[in-house]
Order: structure tokens, then sequence, then C-alpha cells
């Protein structure tokens, strides 16, 4: 324990926050309790509220860092296409890997979030995660705009409307393609990724002028 002590506190979060995602993929967070992260973390209950002082402190750091990835991976996305429809896929399919690796957070981030910094209590990494989700919207709407300027998506698009429907409507898709894998192989006759694509060109349509290119 000594040599915990002289170690900056950044390791110790890290360490116990990497216990408690274990934890809480395993178990859900309800179900987790402080002892149990303590445990697994190998601190004591004592030492562990050193670091943090509840387990929704906990909950906010490993939000934060996801949404972090997730801005990074729909950036990245963005940056390695040159076509609009293109770059449109990749975005959802950079959501799409946000979901595969993040499941527990993907479904977290689209819970309700606190907007009014000024008159309440709230986690200060709970007010870097909302500031976070703005800038992927920026991301999103200076696609828009790129789309709209291209002559390649409709001009009487409302920018922000559009972008909270695709944010509602894209993460529908995959959640629903996750939940009834089994169903769509079965009834639909086709892969998770098929029925993913189909429904992603289907709201591609919604917006552009030109429909989706490349089909048969």
């Amino acid at each position: 324990m000594g040599r915990r002590k002289k170690e900056p506190k950044s390791v110790h979060r890290a360490a116990i926050s990497s216990a408690a995602a274990t934890l809480f993929s395993e178990k859900g967070v309800e179900h987790t309790s402080m002892d149990e992260i303590a445990k697994q973390a190998g601190y004591s209950k004592a030492t562990l509220y050193v670091y943090f002082k509840n387990k929704e402190e906990i909950v906010s750091i490993l939000v934060l860092e996801s949404m972090k990835k997730l801005h990074t991976y729909l950036t990245d996305a963005l940056q390695s296409q040159s076509d609009m429809y293109d770059k449109y896929i990749a975005l959802c399919n950079a959501m799409l890997k946000y979901e595969e690796e993040f499941p527990f957070y993907f479904h977290m981030v689209l819970d309700e979030i606190n907007i009014d910094f000024e008159n309440t209590d709230y986690i200060p990494e709970d007010k870097e995660t909302f500031l976070i989700g703005e800038k992927i919207n920026t991301v999103i709407k200076d696609f828009l705009i790129a789309g709209i300027n291209a002559g390649e998506f409709r001009k009487d698009l409302k920018i922000l409307p559009t972008i909270f429907s695709f944010w509602g409507m894209i993460t529908g898709l995959i959640e629903l393609g996750s939940n009834k894998e089994t169903y769509i192989n079965q009834t639909l006759h086709c892969s998770k990724q098929d029925f993913l694509n189909y429904g992603f060109d289907t709201l591609y349509r919604s917006i552009s002028v030109k429909g989706v290119p490349y089909e048969n």
C-alpha cells in the first residue's frame, strides 16, 4: 500500500474505474456495490472513498471516457471518406462500433442528461460529457451543412431537429439490430449488418436529393 500512496491520484481513479466497468458490464450499476468495486480493484472500501465520493461519480467518469471515444470514432470516420454518402455510412458504422465496444455506455448516453448547470448540483464530469455531446452535434451539423452546400442533401433540412432525429433513428436501428439479431436472421433472412445497411440507406434517402448511390 505504501507504493500506491506515491502514485498519482489519476492512477488510482483509473484502476478503480476499470474494475467498476467490469462489474457494471456483468451485473449492472444497480446490482454492483462499492464493496464489490473495492474488492475487484484491490482496495479497501475506505480507500475507495478517498478517490470517489460515490458510485455515481464512477459511472460519470466511465461515461465521459466512452463519449470521448465516440467523438474520436465519428471525427475519424468522416475524415476517412470524401464522398458524402461514404461519409454518412462511415458515421453510422462508427456509432455501431461504439455500441459493440461499449454497449453499457451506449444505452446510458441516450438517457436523460442534465442541461441546467447553473441551478442544479452536478458531478463535474457530467458537464464535460454534455460538452463532448455538443461537440459531436457540431461534427454532425458540419457534415449536414457540407452536404447541403454540395447539393447532395435537401436544402429545406432543419439542421438541429435533423441531428436529433438522426441520433434517435440510427441508435434505435443499432439497438434493434442487437436485440433482435436472431429474429432478423430467421425471419428477415439477412444478417444483422445487412439489416442495418438497409436501415441506414433508408434514412439517407430522407435527407438526400439524389437518393442512395451505388444501387444495382
